[in-house]
């Protein structure tokens, strides 16, 4: 019985053989014509057809390889590998081995081995040594099997060795690709592809493999070029690949594509008409609609930018049908080969949260207040009924951490009018946070340059992980007590104001700075950068509600800790002005307004001026923090001036610079003044 399995076909199981497989292609052709039919009919069918090749495969495998049965062998093989790809709508690189056991059967059948071997190797012995003429056409198909497979995995090296094989097997003498042209889609389309046998049947034709292939290779070597930054390159790989073979899906997927090249290079009209096309294309392309909403913001659009963002929100929230793509009954298709990651971050479907984000913060941003104000409590809305368990929090998301758009909503609040609202939103950051704050941060100010790369293993920006999350929180809710300070001091609650300006810098005597060695000027870390803002921010709040209680002296005392902070600071420096001309100190006063006044511009923020944004929940803190006085000051000083000319001038207070461990201090904790039980000095 065994030596039986191991004789080689008989003429009529090779029959029986040929009859079947030509039964499950014409039943698959029969298929085609009549339609996808209802309730995944066609999926079905390709799962039946799947199990139908298989299992003749199977039989066909228990004898030994014969010349004879080896065409139909690897036609039935191509049949199958197709149709496995079309019942899981992938291409695994792990399915592709029975590609490699087909051809260890070929070698097989002409007395050779191959078992060592790796796949390219494989197949280069195997066109090299094989020359037998009916073997060439399912040979070649068997190759374009196998390019699929390696396109789909990038493999663009191991898809072009093969197709100079296949060349080569057709006409060595032949050059397929000339200089400055592609040589893997100039391989591609030289290579003939073969006539399709009667008594061998394909269940998809070896020319739409082909056109398939240079669709694929033309997308993926621009999405190559796309990640090298060689954008015109990349844009001309993706035109090639548009006027190739593939669904509306894939077309609307290169439109986008070339947007994201024509945006890259400096053409935002040209991106925009390329991202319109998609969509008009295959409107469930999103991600075009993401990208022009990003190239209208460029082009400083906001009305369009704004209604971009709109309609992606609104079409995210509907139930779309499936998108367009080729026919289930195509089994291999280009959108099955061009799966990688680049496509997908360029692709990448925003969650609706995101979108409804970027509505709140680009109305902010752009100064819609009441717009932002409307989003932002959407958004919240959104969260208080469970959106935390849907947010994406990956590096790719839109949205920050969560204190943060609370802090923003805050500031979006005050700006319109908001401010017992602002200060209910900022309780809630603020009671978060307490528990999740230590007692005492000890954290070096500046980031160090370290000598051996391997010393900075474990750490996050220059701080160990757990530190920087507690600079975070201890940041988010000194935060919240700036806001809240801000909007009291709106609604004429000096007192109040005061408390919480008071806890703010209160807090930050939780952060104990130290420096190591010598004092370095750069490389300030940016959460000490924030955490100094913060303070400075809060004390010329402070500052500001002493003088308006007629408390001079107190407010005095802020704002020389303030310019300790930020030398150069405009509104430091002329509330400190102002400070000293309420105290009759009108010499001081205009000597420091002479020194101010004569700095160059770009000595004042020196900390902004060093390249790094604060967040976007501090900018209506920096424009309440402005001097509104300057001009009347101004004028006040350049009368004293005149009215005293010849007088000798007083020399400026000298600010000096604080210590390291003083980074936070309070100013007040040094004076007479004592915090009574409201937290407010007494007079």
């Amino acid at each position: 019985m065994k030596r039986r399995r191991r004789e080689a076909a008989e003429p009529g199981c090779l029959q029986a053989w040929a009859a079947e497989s030509q039964t499950l292609a014409r039943r698959w052709r029969a298929a085609r014509c009549s339609g996808p039919g209802p309730g995944g009919a066609a999926e079905r069918e390709v799962r039946q057809q799947r199990d139908g090749f298989r299992e003749l495969l199977r039989r066909i495998w228990g004898l030994p390889a014969a010349l004879p049965t080896l065409p139909l062998e690897l036609t039935v093989l191509y049949n199958s590998l197709l149709f496995t790809v079309g019942a899981s709508d992938s291409v695994i690189e792990g399915e592709a081995e029975g590609i490699r056991q087909g051809l260890l059967r070929v070698l097989e059948a002409c007395g050779a081995d191959g078992q060592d071997l790796s796949t390219e190797e494989l197949w280069q012995k195997v066109l090299q040594e094989v020359t037998a003429g009916k073997l060439q056409a399912p040979l070649h198909r068997l190759g374009a099997l196998q390019a699929a497979w390696w396109l789909a995995a990038s493999r663009l090296g191991s898809t072009a060795g093969l197709f100079r094989l296949l060349s080569h097997a057709e006409d060595s003498g032949r050059a397929c690709c000339r200089e400055g042209e592609n040589e893997l889609l100039s391989l591609l389309k030289a290579w003939q592809v073969p006539a399709e046998e009667a008594s061998l049947p394909l269940v998809q034709s070896t020319e739409d493999l082909k056109e398939i292939l240079c669709t694929a290779a033309a997308f993926l070597q621009g999405l190559q070029e796309l990640e090298a930054g060689n954008f015109a390159t990349a844009h001309s790989l993706f035109q090639e690949a548009a006027g190739g073979f593939c669904s509306k899906r894939v077309l609307a997927q290169l439109y986008t594509c070339l947007g994201c090249c024509a945006q890259q290079m400096g053409k935002p009209q040209t991106a925009l008409q390329h991202l319109k096309r998609a969509l008009q294309v295959d409107f469930q392309c999103l991600p075009a609609l993401s990208h022009a909403a990003a190239v209208y913001r460029e082009l400083g659009e906001t009305n369009a930018e704004l209604e971009a963002l709109a309609l992606l929100y609104e079409a995210l929230g509907k139930k779309l049908p499936a998108a367009a793509s080729s026919s289930p009954y195509f089994l291999i298709r280009t959108e099955l080969l061009v799966d990688t990651p680049i496509l997908a971050s360029l692709l990448r479907h925003r969650h609706p949260s995101e979108v409804k984000y970027l509505l709140a913060q680009r109305c902010l941003q752009y100064g819609r207040v009441a717009d932002a104000v409307e989003h932002y409590l959407d958004f919240l809305a959104l969260f208080q009924e469970g959106l935390q368990q849907q947010v994406p929090l990956d590096d790719s998301s839109a949205l920050p951490r969560i204190p943060e758009v609370f802090l923003e909503t805050a500031s979006a609040l005050e700006q319109a009018g908001r401010h017992q609202d602002a200060i209910t939103v900022c309780e809630e950051v603020i009671s978060r946070t307490t528990d999740l704050i230590p007692r005492m941060l000890r954290v070096e100010e500046r980031l160090e340059q370290p000598e051996c790369p391997l010393s900075g293993a474990g750490l996050v920006g220059g701080l160990l992980p757990q530190k920087k999350e507690s600079l975070h929180y201890l940041a988010w809710r000194a935060a919240g007590y700036l806001h809240q300070g801000w909007a009291w001091a709106k609604l004429g609650e000096s007192k109040e104001a005061i408390t919480q300006f008071s806890r703010c810098l209160g807090d930050l005597l939780r952060v104990q700075l130290y420096r190591s060695g010598v004092e370095p000027t750069e490389n300030l870390l940016p959460e000490v950068e924030v955490l100094q803002k913060i303070r400075l921010l809060s004390l010329i709040g402070r500052g500001m509600q002493f003088l308006d209680l007629g408390r001079h002296k107190e407010a005095l005392l802020d704002f020389v800790h303030a310019l300790q902070i930020s030398p150069g600071d405009p509104a430091a420096a002329s509330y400190l002005v102002q400070a000293l001309w309420k105290l009759n100190r009108k010499q001081e006063a205009a000597a420091h307004w002479q020194k101010f006044s004569q700095s160059p511009p770009e000595e004042d923020g020196q900390q902004e001026g060093r390249g790094r944004s604060f967040p976007l929940y501090l900018v209506s803190c920096l424009k309440q923090a402005m001097f509104p006085h300057s001009d009347s000051l101004a004028r006040s000083i350049q009368d004293y001036l005149a009215t005293t000319a010849g007088t000798p001038q007083a020399n400026p207070v000298s600010l000096p610079a604080p210590g390291w461990h003083e980074a936070f201090k309070d100013p007040l904790q040094d004076s007479e003044l004592l915090l009574d039980k409201a937290g407010f000095p007494n007079d």
